[in-house]
């Protein structure tokens, strides 16, 4: 009997060391101490600081100061404690800082490997903290939930805090944003204090006008008149909450100076988010991050909330309205695929929470659609990055030519156009030339320098040769533009805005360019209030939609600056709405 004792104990000892064995390695992982390194990240140098104990990563410190606050920024916050838990520095890079959140991984490899560790070791024993999660079930009780916390979405949380209402805000990616953190160019409004204070002519008419005319004529009139009506009022409200965009320009398809950028010129999406996020933290407002509506919940034929998921709860929403700004489809591929298969393999512009669920999700409950297939290509994406260059550059007097030096369309027409005359060209691209005059004038010009996207030379001579254009051809086509400009003619292609300042003053630029999926603009179908119809033309009660999750608005192609116009006046209107239906 002691025998078998004996045996048993030593059985269950060699099960637990061989368990531990498993668990971890035996042999000492790190020298103690803290370990620094750098890497270049999107926006500038990554700092990683990294303290081991002998067999544990205890600490990681990143800083960042020059990422995007809404993007990189996020990836500098979460990615240190990420690497903690799971003791490798090979964690998932976060969606939409993927230049951030490589730079981060590679220096803390680099401190690790200072601090005398086997990464390829640490990889085999990683920590999956997601292993084994047992969800729990929760239910909140509200007045309105609000699906998506882009710049719709923010932009109706403000309303209804401001309007002292009971409501949960939901966000799928781990920060807020949404694809309004792409927008570079800025807002367009008709009649603005901005406009009359700078002497610019401009009317609600010919907003409306410009608008149905960019969308080939199939936008629905009542929606574009309620954007033209309402834009000089949202400026207002923007001033209101500290998001003042005093710079006015061109923007294709705009008949007149009317899209409004901030007063430096850098991009108006990052800008708006970190109003946005400022009013929220402000007003004491908590987005649920990481959190994905997953279900509309329908009771006796109304809206009666929304079913969500996070990494650890399951959660049934009750609510009297629900308001879905949840953004477009322009990151789903498979879904760009399935209605314009044409555009199969092309690049986007679209952040990695673009992908349709907002739109999924109400037609499950009987929402109509309108012009699902109309998807707009973009013609100034660089291709390598899938980086926008913002429509101001061309706004501000840059032109487009070949790789022959010529000039081939007036740079300013609508979107659908230029991408259209771009992929006519040989090798279907492009090259948008600019001078230091213009990039000391548009901020966000910075971001494309920073990141190498630029070809530089002194003289249009060598900036030719570094583009391989045989520099007599590009020399011309500088010429006859800057002489176009001065006698504010250009006879080759008719153009007649963004011709302010010419390109005489070097150094002179280069970006190589061509056409990617930016937006879709089609979606759910909603009327004048934002209200969700269905397929049978009935408003579905209880339901509102507002920004590039509907349909409408812009009709076959989107002018530059409508999108934000479009996040801000129908978020507005769908707070204003939802309010009033929960009384």
């Amino acid at each position: 009997m002691v025998k078998l004792l004996s045996l048993v104990l030593a059985l269950m000892m060699l099960f637990t060391a061989c368990a531990f064995a498993e668990a971890a390695p035996a042999e000492t992982l790190f020298t103690p101490g803290t370990y620094e390194a750098d890497a270049q990240g999107f926006g500038g140098t990554v700092h990683v600081a990294v303290t081991v104990s002998e067999n544990e990563i205890e600490e990681v410190v990143i800083t960042g100061d020059a990422e995007t606050p809404a993007l990189g920024g996020v990836a500098v916050a979460t990615l240190g404690e990420a690497i903690v838990q799971a003791q490798t520095p090979h964690v998932d890079a976060l969606s939409g800082a993927t230049v951030t959140s490589t730079a981060i991984i590679a220096a803390a490899e680099d401190a690790l490997e200072l601090a005398g560790a086997d990464i390829a070791l640490l990889d085999e024993y990683r920590r999956d903290t997601d292993e084994n999660v047992v969800k729990e079930e929760k239910t909140i009780e509200t007045e309105i939930v609000i699906v998506g916390a882009g710049g719709a979405g923010m932009t109706a949380a403000i309303m209804a805090q401001q309007a002292g209402k009971d409501f949960v805000i939901l966000e799928k990616m781990p920060y807020v944003g949404g694809n309004t953190t792409k927008a570079t160019g800025g807002m367009n409004a008709a009649e603005t204090h901005y406009q009359k204070e700078q002497g610019i002519e401009d009317s609600v008419e010919l907003f409306v006008q410009d608008t149905m005319k960019g969308g080939h004529d199939i936008n629905d009139p009542a929606l574009v008149q309620t954007l033209a009506e309402q834009s000089a009022g949202a400026i207002d409200w923007l001033d209101s909450i500290g998001a003042d965009l005093p710079k006015i320009s061109f923007s294709g398809g705009a008949s007149t100076n009317r899209i409004h950028a901030p007063a430096d010129g850098s991009a108006v999406g990052n800008y708006l988010v970190d109003k946005f996020s400022a009013k929220l933290e402000e007003l004491g407002v908590q987005v649920m991050l990481n959190t994905t509506a997953t279900e509309l919940i329908m009771e006796d034929g109304k809206i009666a909330g929304v079913k969500a998921e996070s990494k650890d709860t399951y959660y049934t929403i009750k609510a009297k309205a629900v308001i879905l700004a949840t953004g477009g489809f322009g990151a789903n591929l498979d879904m760009i695929a399935g209605y314009r298969p044409d555009l199969r393999g092309t690049v986007t512009t679209n952040a990695p929470g673009a992908t349709g669920d907002g739109i999924v999700m109400a037609q499950a409950v009987g929402a109509d659609l309108v012009d699902i297939e109309q998807i707009q290509l973009h013609p100034t994406v660089e291709q390598t990055t899938s980086m926008l260059i913002t429509e101001s550059v061309r706004g501000d007097g840059a032109i487009l030519v070949n790789q022959s030096g010529n000039r081939f369309t007036n740079e300013l027409l609508t979107r659908d156009a230029v991408s259209a005359a771009e992929l006519a060209q040989q090798g279907q691209y492009a090259y948008i030339i600019f001078d230091q005059h213009l990039r000391d004038n548009l901020k966000a010009i910075e971001k494309y320098v920073k990141n190498g996207l630029t070809v530089q030379a002194d003289t249009v001579e060598e900036l030719a040769r570094k583009l391989n254009i045989y520099p007599y051809f590009l020399t011309m086509t500088m010429k006859q533009w800057n002489e176009a400009v001065q006698a504010q003619n250009d006879g080759q292609f008719g153009r007649t805005t963004g011709m302010d300042n010419d390109l005489t003053t070097p150094p002179y630029y280069a970006i190589q360019i061509a056409p990617g999926i930016h937006h879709t603009m089609g979606g759910v179908k909603i009327n004048t209030q934002a209200q969700v119809i269905d397929t049978n033309g009935n408003v579905i009660p209880g339901l509102f939609a507002a920004g590039e999750v509907t349909g409408g608005v812009h009709g076959g192609n989107r002018l530059g600056g409508n999108a934000v116009a479009d996040i801000v006046i129908f978020g507005r209107i769908a707070a204003e709405s939802a309010i009033e239906y929960c009384k």
